[in-house]
C-alpha cells in the first residue's frame, strides 16, 4: 500500500521518501519490506481418505472420538478437520430466548402474585413438596401448602389458602 502510494506521487512529480511516508502513516518500515515466508499449511492424504470416511459413515463423531476409533494423534485429526471444513462448531445449550426480558415491578400490593415449588426433606417421612404463594409488592406470604406428593393439588391448596387470607373467601362472588 505504501509502496503504491510512493510510486503514485512519483508518477505525479512528488518525490517522497519511504521514511516520510511510514511516519506519516504512523507505520514501521519493516511492515512495508515484510513479506510471508511461511508456506500455507499442507493435508496428508494417508490421513484424510480414513477421516472422511469415518465422517461419512458417522457424521455425529467430533475430532476426539474419530482420533481414538483410528488411532491417530488427536491433534493430528483436529488440524485436517480445520484445514478441510469438517470442523463442527460446539452447539449452544439451551433454548434461546424469545423475547427481551425486562424486569418486572409490582407497583402496589396485590398487583401480581408468584408462586414457587420446592422439595423439603421432612426427616422420618422423606422428601415433600412445598408451594408458596408470596406477594410481589410486599413479599409478603400469603399462602403456603406441604404435602407428600408435587402434584398440581398443592399449588392450587397453597393459592386456595392466600385468596383466603387476604380476600376472606374464594372466587369472585362477594364474601
Amino acid at each position: 500500500m505504501i509502496l503504491s502510494l510512493q510510486q503514485g506521487l512519483a508518477q505525479d512529480g512528488f518525490k517522497v521518501s519511504l521514511v516520510k511516508l511510514c511516519h506519516w502513516f504512523e507505520m514501521p518500515r519493516r511492515t512495508v519490506y515484510y513479506r510471508s515466508t511461511k508456506a500455507p499449511p499442507k493435508v496428508q492424504e494417508h490421513f484424510v481418505k480414513p477421516i472422511k470416511a469415518m465422517i461419512e459413515e458417522n457424521p455425529s463423531f467430533g475430532y476426539r472420538t474419530v482420533a481414538h476409533l483410528l488411532g491417530f494423534n488427536k491433534n493430528t485429526v483436529q488440524r485436517v478437520f480445520q484445514l478441510k471444513g469438517w470442523q463442527v462448531r460446539k452447539r449452544p445449550v439451551g433454548f434461546r430466548p424469545r423475547i427481551q426480558a425486562l424486569p418486572s415491578v409490582a407497583k402496589a400490593p396485590d398487583e401480581r402474585w408468584a408462586t414457587d415449588l420446592c422439595r423439603v426433606w421432612t426427616g422420618r417421612d422423606g422428601w415433600a413438596s412445598l408451594a408458596l404463594v408470596i406477594d410481589c409488592y410486599s413479599r409478603e406470604l400469603l399462602g403456603w401448602h406441604l404435602s407428600r406428593s408435587g402434584r398440581s393439588k398443592t399449588a392450587e391448596a397453597a393459592l386456595e389458602q392466600a385468596l383466603i387470607a387476604r380476600y376472606g373467601c374464594l372466587g369472585t362472588r362477594s364474601c
